[in-house]
Formats: structure tokens, C-alpha cells, sequence
């Protein structure tokens, strides 16, 4: 497998230049600040780093014995990213080391590891742990570890703890990660509650607010007064944003469909502002529909986009042509082809004048994405499946059109007015998909091929088409293609499905050498159509994946790329060489889940899985805890958040600059 050529990385220092403006401009200039090389200089820590990115425990073992706190303190951290559980017993010892850095680092990893076995041990030390910090790092492991027995006592926090603000801190987030698991109860949904209160520190409001917005199966009606309180009050937008998504899960509350609507209207913050569209209920559609209406013409795109998909998910007796209206009045395509979408799903008598619309505005814009946006409008309306098919298939175009074709007339099929007599024509569609040898469309095709509401396994009863396809994959660049296609061939041959596989470190090792050159707080400027956004790389963190950023950089790899993927309020995600989000690089890179949380401008890299990593990186809008310890974070933006906010599919990387 060829693999990109690594030139070692070079800083030299820029002269000022004495221009026009004079020779005073030079002089009175401060020199630049000399680079403050990385911790990487230490061999001891580069072994460290080393077993840690080849996943070898018994390496990494001894280290936490070693008389140095600095290098028990790495070692716990790595197995963060290992994850091993054969280390729990070993990292369980270390929540009493004298060193209470390594006590943080080893309460860190057991969370990672979330081994059951820990709990214990973990919940032993809450009581004796002398450093707050730790106390919070115990609490929040615990909610990663804890059983369902053991939920109630990290519901209720022991009385030596009741004023201990670390500790509200550390419970929140502990019952944060708990509700993820799927673990709750009355008394943890309460305690949660009061948790919002505003005397409490921001990271227990945050975290509590995150837990009623993100645990599944909630019923708040009973909180819902408390919970309109603080979506209108808190100092945090943050807070606001994620108390109004919960506001969801109120919804047979009188109150809360004012409160949504004026959310949506008066919040100062665009992300709060799309948390109480999309909080909104299709039940609700009468006392909202109004502030919708008026939310499609928001300042912010994204909010105008959310607009448009609670039309889609939840308009009630509204005259697709009236949709198609609105429609036609909106500047933004993605939010126009959001409610073109909305008036085909409501049909009505203008059904084909609201299809010949849209194919007509497909067949007049250039951009690939919104092309893609209209197909996907058009997967709304089973009349228009030749239209759909056709456009899929044409040959030398972007494939982003193939891409969201393909996706459409999935979406098509699953309709219920799906002709039953087209049905083995789609089927002989999605073989055409997978002949093609296109990844994206292998792994679509793949995918709907299982999909029980498809009902498609009695007719590919024969998987050899399957089986070619993907033998003639290359791994690990195609493996979400490769994935998708041994899912389906094990679902139709109905035999469990093995463990996919995973490059291994030595096929893509660490360049010691490289990383080294790489200072302590680089920066990148990214260059869009929209501004500059400016990261510092975390490459004492992340430094296989800051090592493969800057390679990428230096390469020109990132230059004319695309965002290809921005979700309002979530992320926005670039650097996909095919500009669909199905494209990787020739190597897979090893997730490094080092101490950081995903707040507002982390960036960071996409996967298919534990350690797939590979060029495709994105950047939070706001706080987005959910995905801590699961996606490596490598930099954080420190200039530019209101480009990303500004962000739209289709919009350029014009190129990325490295700079001090």
C-alpha cells in the first residue's frame, strides 16, 4: 500500500519586510518568540506513546511502577486510549498514588476503560481522595463504570460532599455519562434538576443540562416551569441551548410552546434559538408555527435550516403549494431545498407542478451540493424515481450527485406509496450501485440491502456480486465501504458478524523525528470562503494525529477540499478528498483520547470507528460532551468562531497555512 512521502518538518523564522512603510516599521517590530519544542523530546515518553498507539498493555505496564510521577501520570494516560480492561486492576492501585496528577490521570482511564469491576474501587476512593479536582474525575469515571444498583448512591452524594463544589461538579457529569448508558431514575432525573440551580458552577449546570437533553426515554412534564426558567435566564448560552432541546421531552407542559416560540425568537444566540426549534413537536405545530415562519428568515443560516426541517418532520395540513411559496422567496439553497422537501411530503392537488419545480431548479444550479440537496428533496415523492434514477447514474459527474441520488432513492423505497410493482426494479438499482465499484455507493446499496424494513434478503439470496465487490476494496482507505458490505453479505448468509479489521500501528507508525519538529502551540490557518479559522494544534495530545495534519498540510491535501457536512449546532466537517464524507487517505491512524472535552471549536478527526482515524477533520459549534473519549481531539480553534458558525455545505478550504 503506498503511502504519502513525509518531508521533516521545517520552522524557520519570517523576516519583517521593509517596505513602503518605512525602515521604523522593522525596528520597533518584536521578535518572534522562539518555538518551545514538545514534550516529545524525552525518549521515555515517546516509548510510552509508542506502546500506547500499537495497543500493548504488557509495554505499558511497567511504567506505571516507575519512581517518576511524570511517567506513571503518561502511562495511565495512555490506557485512556488502550482501553484495555486487563489494566484495570493496575490503574484501580493508582487512585492512591502519592502523586495526584497520576490519582487524576488513573481515575481518567478507568472511565475510558468503563470496567465494571472498577466501581468499587473508584467509589472506596470518593471519601478519602483529598484533591477536589479528583473528586470530580472519581465521580464522572463513576458514571461511566457504575452498575444500576450503584446509580442511586451517585445520585446522592455522601454529607461530607454536600458543599463540596468539585464534587457537584464531578456528580453531574458522572450522572451525565450514567444517562448516556442508558441508566437513570426519578431520584437521578431530580437530583439532575437541581443541579440547573444558578448557584451552582457552570460545569454542573452544563453537565446536568446535557444529561436531560441527551438520556433517552425522559419524561419531564412535572420539571417543565424549572426548565423554562432557566432556558430563559442562565448566563450560559451553552446551558440555555441544551436546557431548551430538553424542553422536548416537556412537551405536554401548557407552557412550553410559548416558551419554544419565544425562544426562538428572542434568544440573543443562534444556537439556543435552533435548540427550541428542534425541540419542537409536530403535536405543537399549531401555538409554534408562526415563530417557524418566522425563524426561516434568521440571520443565521443554521437556525433558518432548522426551521425548514421542523416543517419537513412535522407541518400539519399545509398546502405543499403554499410550502413551495415560501420556498421560492429563500435566498439559502440548503434551506429552500429544506422546505422544497417539506412541500413534497405534504403533496396535496400541486404535487407534479412542486416535482417539476424542483427538477427544474436541479436541472439550472451547477453546485453539486445542491443538486445532491434537490435529489434528496425528490426522495420525498415516489413519482419522481426515474428522474432520481437517471441523475444517480450519470456518468463523469461529481460523485457528491451520485451520493445523495443514491441516499434519495433509498428514502424513495421506504415511502409507503413506494409502487409494489417498481420494487424489483430497485433492486436490480441498488446491484447497478454496488457494479459501480463507487465506495459510497457500495456501501449505501450495501446498506439498504439489510435493512429489515426493506424486506430485500429474498431477493439476493445469491451474495457472489457482494463478495467481488468487496475483494476488490483496498484497506483500510475503503473500509466504512468495506464494512458495510461484509454487514450485508453476513446478514443474507445469516452468520454472525466477525470483528471488522483494523490497520495496525505498524503500518502507519508515529514519525518520532517529524513530531518532534513540531513546537508546542502551532498553529493552522485555515483559509475558507467564508474568513480564516485559526487552530492551535494540540500535538503533546494528539501527536500521530497532528503529525498526519501537518504532513496533509504540507502536502497541499487539504487545498480546494470541501465542507462537505455541517450539522447546525453540532459540527462542521472538512477535508474529504471525494468532498462526500465517503473518501479517507491510504492510511488508518490510531485514536488518541488524551484529557480534553469537546466545548465550543474543538476539532476533531472523523472515523469510522476506535482507530480508523484518517483526514477528515470537524469543529464543534458548541459544547458537544457526548462525544468526549470517543473521537481524538487534536486542536482547538482560538480565532475565527464566527466563520464556523458560518459555515455551509459546499464551502471551500481555499488552502491551510502553518504559522506561530
Amino acid at each position: 500500500m503506498s503511502q504519502p512521502v513525509r518531508s521533516r518538518f521545517a520552522f524557520a523564522l519570517v523576516a519583517a519586510g521593509c517596505l513602503s512603510s518605512g525602515l521604523s516599521s522593522c525596528v520597533t517590530r518584536p521578535p518572534a518568540a522562539a518555538p518551545v519544542a514538545n514534550k516529545f523530546t524525552d525518549s521515555v515518553l515517546r516509548q510510552i506513546a509508542t506502546a500506547q498507539d500499537e495497543r500493548a498493555t504488557a509495554a505499558l505496564l511497567p511504567f506505571l511502577e516507575r519512581p517518576e510521577g511524570q511517567y506513571r501520570r503518561e502511562a495511565a494516560l495512555a490506557f485512556a486510549s488502550v482501553q484495555d480492561k486487563k489494566a484495570t486492576a493496575a490503574l484501580s492501585a493508582h487512585l492512591t498514588d502519592a502523586d495526584p496528577t497520576v490519582r487524576r490521570a488513573a481515575a481518567y482511564a478507568l472511565g475510558q476503560t468503563a470496567d465494571s469491576t472498577a466501581e468499587a474501587a473508584l467509589r472506596q476512593r470518593l471519601t478519602t481522595e483529598p484533591d477536589a479536582a479528583n473528586r470530580r474525575y472519581v465521580l464522572e469515571a463513576l458514571g461511566k463504570c457504575t452498575s444500576r444498583g450503584g446509580l442511586s448512591a451517585l445520585a446522592k452524594l455522601p454529607p461530607s460532599l454536600a458543599a463540596d463544589t468539585a464534587a457537584l461538579v464531578g456528580q453531574a457529569w458522572g450522572l451525565y455519562r450514567a444517562g448516556l448508558r442508558g441508566l437513570t431514575s426519578e431520584a437521578a432525573v431530580a437530583r439532575t434538576v437541581q443541579l440547573l440551580g444558578k448557584s451552582n458552577p457552570y460545569g454542573a449546570r452544563l453537565a446536568a443540562a446535557n444529561t436531560l437533553a441527551r438520556t433517552r426515554g425522559l419524561n419531564l412534564t412535572s420539571y417543565a416551569p424549572t426548565l423554562i426558567g432557566v432556558a430563559q435566564n442562565d448566563p450560559s448560552y451553552a446551558v440555555r441551548s441544551s436546557v431548551a432541546a430538553s424542553l422536548g421531552k416537556a412537551s405536554q407542559a401548557a407552557a412550553v410552546p410559548a416558551a419554544l416560540a419565544a425562544l426562538t425568537r428572542r434568544d440573543p444566540d443562534y444556537r439556543v434559538r435552533l435548540s427550541a426549534l428542534r425541540a419542537m413537536t409536530a403535536g405543537q405545530y399549531a401555538p409554534v408555527k408562526e415563530a417557524a415562519w418566522d425563524a426561516l428568515a434568521d440571520a443565521n443560516e443554521q437556525v433558518a435550516l432548522t426551521a425548514a426541517e421542523f416543517f419537513l418532520a412535522s407541518a400539519k395540513g399545509e398546502p405543499g403549494a403554499s410550502l413551495l411559496e415560501k420556498a421560492n422567496k429563500l435566498s439559502a439553497w440548503r434551506v429552500r431545498a429544506t422546505l422544497l422537501a417539506a412541500a413534497l411530503r405534504q403533496g396535496g392537488a400541486q404535487q407534479e407542478a412542486i416535482r417539476t419545480a424542483v427538477q427544474e431548479r436541479y436541472s439550472a444550479t451547477a453546485d453539486p451540493y445542491e443538486k445532491g440537496y434537490l435529489l434528496k428533496a425528490l426522495g420525498e415523492d415516489p413519482a419522481a424515481y426515474e428522474f432520481v434514477s437517471q441523475a444517480t447514474f450519470v456518468a463523469g459527474q461529481p460523485v457528491v450527485v451520485g451520493t445523495y441520488g443514491l441516499e434519495a432513492l433509498v428514502a424513495m423505497r421506504s415511502h409507503p406509496a413506494f409502487p409494489e410493482p417498481q420494487q424489483p426494479a430497485f433492486a436490480l438499482l441498488l446491484q447497478r450501485a454496488i457494479g459501480t465499484g463507487d465506495v459510497a455507493l457500495l456501501g449505501i446499496a450495501a446498506e439498504a440491502m439489510r435493512n429489515p424494513k426493506l424486506d430485500l434478503r429474498r431477493l439476493f439470496a445469491n451474495t457472489v456480486f457482494l463478495r467481488q465487490a468487496r475483494d476488490k476494496l483496498l484497506l483500510p482507505r475503503d473500509l466504512e465501504a468495506w464494512q458495510s458490505l461484509q454487514q450485508t453479505i453476513d446478514f443474507l448468509e445469516s452468520i454472525p458478524t466477525a470483528p471488522f479489521p483494523v490497520a495496525k500501528a505498524a503500518s502507519h507508525p508515529i514519525d518520532w523525528p517529524f513530531v518532534q519538529g513540531i513546537p508546542v502551540g502551532q498553529r493552522a490557518i485555515i483559509h475558507t470562503g467564508k474568513g480564516d479559522v485559526t487552530f492551535r494544534l494540540l500535538v503533546e495530545e494528539a501527536p500521530g494525529s497532528v503529525a498526519s495534519f501537518v504532513t496533509l498540510v504540507q502536502q497541499g491535501f487539504y487545498n480546494g477540499k470541501n465542507f462537505h457536512r455541517v450539522v447546525p449546532n453540532f459540527v462542521a466537517q472538512g477535508g474529504c478528498p471525494r468532498g462526500d464524507g465517503w473518501g479517507s487517505s491510504d492510511y488508518n491512524l490510531r485514536s488518541e483520547f488524551a484529557d480534553l472535552h469537546y466545548g465550543e471549536g474543538a476539532v476533531g478527526l472523523a472515523s469510522a470507528g476506535k482507530d480508523t482515524e484518517s483526514c477528515q477533520w470537524f469543529i464543534t459549534h458548541a459544547p458537544t460532551p457526548h462525544l468526549d473519549g470517543r473521537y481524538t481531539i487534536f486542536a482547538q480553534v482560538v480565532a475565527g468562531m464566527d466563520v464556523v458558525s458560518r459555515l455551509e455545505i459546499g464551502d471551500r478550504i481555499n488552502s491551510i497555512e502553518l504559522a506561530r
